[in-house]
């Protein structure tokens, strides 16, 4: 079932046995800051499916070949490259709405009319 909004609720066996690694493993990970579970009240680990999914990322990294500091650095920039995209498609969808209100009021100055050339004059000799 797939949800909108991450809810804790694998405990870390479940959690390490759905990502395929030993549940140290994730303690691991939380230590170097990887991974974030959510904590009950009494301080048990919590994960979501979503770091379920960032817990199976990690694992495809590291199985590529890179080690820790490593991923860190590609889910940071991983994260950086979703951002700058929705930061994109947000600003594609404003001009997209700016040149079609611009077209409904046929606003705009032909470029011929719309340069000025200034000349310094000469100084005299």
């Amino acid at each position: 079932m797939a949800r909108d909004f991450p809810t804790a609720v694998y405990v870390i066996s479940v959690a390490a046995e759905l990502a395929g690694v030993h549940p140290q493993t994730l303690r691991i990970y939380e230590r170097k800051g990887l991974v974030a579970p959510a904590r009950t009240g009494g301080g048990s680990r919590r994960y979501s499916d979503e770091d379920i999914a960032l817990l199976r990322r990690i694992q495809e990294l590291t199985d590529d070949g890179l080690n820790l500091a490593g991923v860190k650095k590609v889910l940071r920039l991983e994260a950086e490259v979703k951002e700058l995209q929705s930061q994109i498609n947000y600003l594609e969808v404003a001009m997209d709405g700016a040149e079609s209100r611009a077209a409904k009021r046929k606003v705009g100055v032909p470029v011929e009319r719309s340069l000025t050339l200034y000349v310094r004059p000469e100084k005299p000799r």
